[in-house]
């Protein structure tokens, strides 16, 4: 046998050899957070339990858990992908998620707390009728969840491809289908106490995989991050890579498109920095602490553990660009989602046990990310669809916690089924684009009547509807003839549009930006200012008593039992 075939058949028993490590890894960490799902099981009795986690968590363990919410396969896969391909302009979705937490520290977490019981819905219809505002409510955090679904599974799907090599259509979507079981499993089984447990463990290993890839990259420039944008930049290819308007805003000799360009850089901006205080799975992790206090420690918390990782996902992502370049990137995947555990890979050696290990545990780490983020998305659709659409709309009130909780398992089957149906058409997007697109819509839809709810006293139950439907109907009209569906050029290499529809001659978008939050926030906010003014309707006495509630927590906890 001569010497090429036995390199050929090394290489392909060492490949073999990785490959099970990976699905040993896959299968070790998805053992752990099944038995942590099956053990609160055994500790979910009451709606309480399943909605809140039994309002038990402290703020350090709820700030873990919003972070481990909020780092999803959008902040590791996604951003790193696009600082790798695009430089200065894929580092603004990092400081865009960052600067986000501001607005839920400061105007939402602690009014929230006081005010609500299980969903944002308790909140908008404190003071109104409840049945046409639990409605819009709950169609409103379907939707959103659902946008924000696609991009978690979107990654899983690259993710475990890349891994174990599937290049199949077939495999790929079975890969789709396997997430949503598991996903399933852990909100019909575990609820909010299980979901929780889940997401702190993934928040640990998340934080302690970023923090070993930083730090190794940083070492193989001697800790000098001036040498290692240098390399970025050289390696990319790229001129103005550190610049910005390699992606948003480039100019070119079309001043329409550059126009455009910079008009969706400011959309994107303003739906990441609006968008985390409409996100209906970030709200409800406010309900699970025992009073206001411990809410706003949270928070506290979660911004502390989300800065440091979203500063070190600036370092992941240059790091990427200088050692693996943006052929080696997009030939794995175009839109960039490997480029993490690829540099994992990078960062042990290519070819070596040691790289093989890394990309493993790397890959395992936002596998976990992945399962625990759309737990939440899922518990957070269920949740609503169960206490706002059933037991407060259909039985008016009148349902028990026992059918409650029934309910809300079977919403998360169908939430799941609907999730795994949209994400496999949309494959091909990177993850971080629609987790912007979520932003925007929950910012378009929940967070004009969330805050003129708090705040405006004569805010009242057509100003908050006209809101939820106003701007959710906005963003999803403006985002279906956008670019994002059809018209964006065929790409070179492989000849089709990166746009939903990969046909580039179909094309019926009118509305010329990627991101529609700098029209449809706007639009949700004047809905429910018109509304408003449209309706008589203010009951004065509720006023009083939210106004209260929300700013003091008075009779806050005797209302969170009942």
């Amino acid at each position: 046998m001569n010497a090429p075939v036995l390199l050929s058949a090394a290489a392909a028993e060492a490949d073999t050899s990785h490959r099970t490590l990976t699905i040993l890894l896959f299968a070790v960490f998805v053992a752990i957070t099944l038995g942590i799902t099956i053990r609160a099981s055994r500790q979910t009795r009451t709606a309480a339990d399943f909605y809140a986690g039994g309002r038990s968590f402290t703020g350090f363990q709820n700030g873990l858990a919003i972070g481990g919410d909020y780092m999803s396969a959008a902040s590791f896969l996604g951003i790193a992908g696009i600082i790798a391909l695009y430089g200065y302009d894929g580092f603004l979705y990092s400081i865009g998620f960052l600067v986000a937490w501001l607005v839920a520290l400061l105007l939402v977490a602690e009014l929230m707390r006081n005010t609500g019981k299980y969903t944002m819905a308790d909140v908008l219809s404190f003071r109104m009728r409840q049945r046409p505002v639990r409605t819009a409510a709950s169609i409103s955090t379907v939707v959103v969840s659902i946008f924000y679904l696609l991009a978690q599974m979107v990654g899983a799907g690259t993710l475990v491809s890349l891994l174990l090599g599937i290049t199949s259509p077939a495999a790929k979507n079975l890969t789709i289908a396997g997430v949503g079981v598991l996903m399933i499993i852990y909100v019909v089984f575990g609820g909010m106490k299980g979901t929780t447990w889940v997401q702190i463990v993934k928040a640990v290993l998340l934080i302690t995989g970023a923090a070993i890839m930083t730090f190794w990259v940083l070492g193989k420039y001697g800790f000098n991050v001036s040498s290692l944008l240098g390399a970025a930049a050289e390696n990319s290819g790229k001129s103005g890579f550190l610049e910005p308007g390699l992606y948003y805003g480039k100019e070119t000799a079309d001043a329409a498109a550059t126009l455009f360009s910079k008009l969706d850089f400011i959309s994107l901006g303003i739906a990441l920095v609006l968008g985390t205080a409409g996100l209906p799975h970030i709200l409800i992790r406010f309900y699970t602490v025992p009073d206001s206090k411990t809410a706003r420690k949270s928070v506290n918390w979660a911004i502390g553990i989300i800065g440091v990782f979203y500063l070190m996902t600036l370092i992941i992502g240059f790091g990427a660009a200088a050692l693996l370049g943006q052929k080696e990137i997009t030939d794995r995947n175009p839109a960039g989602n490997t480029a993490a555990p690829q540099l994992a890979e990078a960062l042990g050696g290519q070819g070596t046990t040691l790289g093989a290990v890394m990309l493993s545990v790397i890959a395992a780490v936002a596998f976990a990310t992945i399962l625990a983020v759309v737990a939440g998305l899922t518990l957070a659709s269920s949740s609503s669809l169960a206490h706002d659409l059933y037991a407060n709309v259909i039985r008016k009130g009148e349902a028990t916690g026992d059918e409650e909780v029934k309910v809300g398992r079977i919403a998360a089957v169908v939430i799941g089924a609907v999730a795994i149906a949209l994400a496999i058409p949309a494959q091909g997007l990177n993850v971080a684009f629609l987790v912007a697109i979520a932003f925007a819509i929950a910012a378009s839809a929940n967070l004009p009547s969330i805050l003129l709810s708090l705040f405006w006293k004569r805010f009242n139950t057509r100003g908050a509807t006209w809101g939820i439907y106003g701007g959710l109907g906005s963003a999803l009209l403006l985002l279906i003839f956008s670019p994002n569906v059809s018209g964006k050029p065929a790409n070179p290499t492989t000849g089709k549009s990166p746009s939903l529809i990969s046909n580039p001659d179909i094309d019926f978008s009118w509305f010329p930006l990627d991101n529609p939050g700098l029209v449809s926030i706007p639009l949700g906010f004047l809905f429910a200012v018109l509304g408003t003014v449209t309706s008589k309707e203010w009951n004065k006495a509720k006023w009083a008593e939210m106004e209260v509630r929300s700013l003091t927590g008075a009779h806050a906890e005797k209302a969170a039992e009942h």
